[in-house]
């Protein structure tokens, strides 16, 4: 005697049913919270350290495209103790009258050059975790630098940065001269 009628298997069928759409949504959670929070500093009750998150969109060689991810998480991570800018705007504006002072000719030209650049050697940055989004192709990578790695790293930036500020100062000077040169060929 077969007691499964075809009402009896309704329920289970539903159950069954609400149980894979659980387990889609569960698996189609999104991304981690740290790849929507991005870099920089966080703490918990452990341990109090620094974080980089770095991405990339669109790399088909997928070791390229997480050695990318991982050197750009280091690279934010870095940003976080010293950053040099340079920064220069060119702002030209002339306004010519024809003699009878019925036409004038207007002209201005803005240009704007600015250089970022980093240059810290950190010791104990490593990465922690990985996240994949195949909808858009992108890789996230983030790394870790503890508060003690923290400090120690700090030290060694502000013994080097003398150094560094005459060595950003020689290239600034460097590349401004070759945006002269590139804006006298116009």
């Amino acid at each position: 005697m077969n007691i499964s009628t075809p009402r009896m298997r309704q329920p289970w069928l539903f159950l069954c049913h609400s149980l894979l759409f659980v387990c889609v949504l569960t698996a189609c959670g999104g991304p981690p919270n740290w790849v929507k929070e991005g870099s920089g500093a966080f703490h918990n009750e452990e341990t109090k350290s620094i974080y980089g998150v770095g991405s990339i969109v669109g790399v088909n060689n997928e070791p390229l495209a997480w050695e990318a991810a991982e050197n750009r998480s280091r690279a934010e991570l870095a940003k976080t103790f010293e950053t040099y800018t340079g920064y220069l705007m060119e702002d030209y504006t002339a306004s010519t009258t024809a003699g009878d002072f019925t036409k004038t000719a207007e002209e201005q030209n803005i240009e704007r050059a600015i250089k970022t650049v980093t240059t810290v050697t950190l010791n104990g940055v490593r990465p922690i975790d990985r996240y994949k989004d195949d909808d858009t192709n992108s890789y996230h990578v983030l790394t870790k630098l503890s508060f003690k790695d923290m400090q120690e790293a700090l030290q060694e930036a502000r013994e080097l940065s003398h150094e560094m500020k005459a060595y950003v100062k020689e290239n600034a000077e460097r590349l401004f001269q070759k945006l002269e040169k590139e804006e006298a060929k116009r």
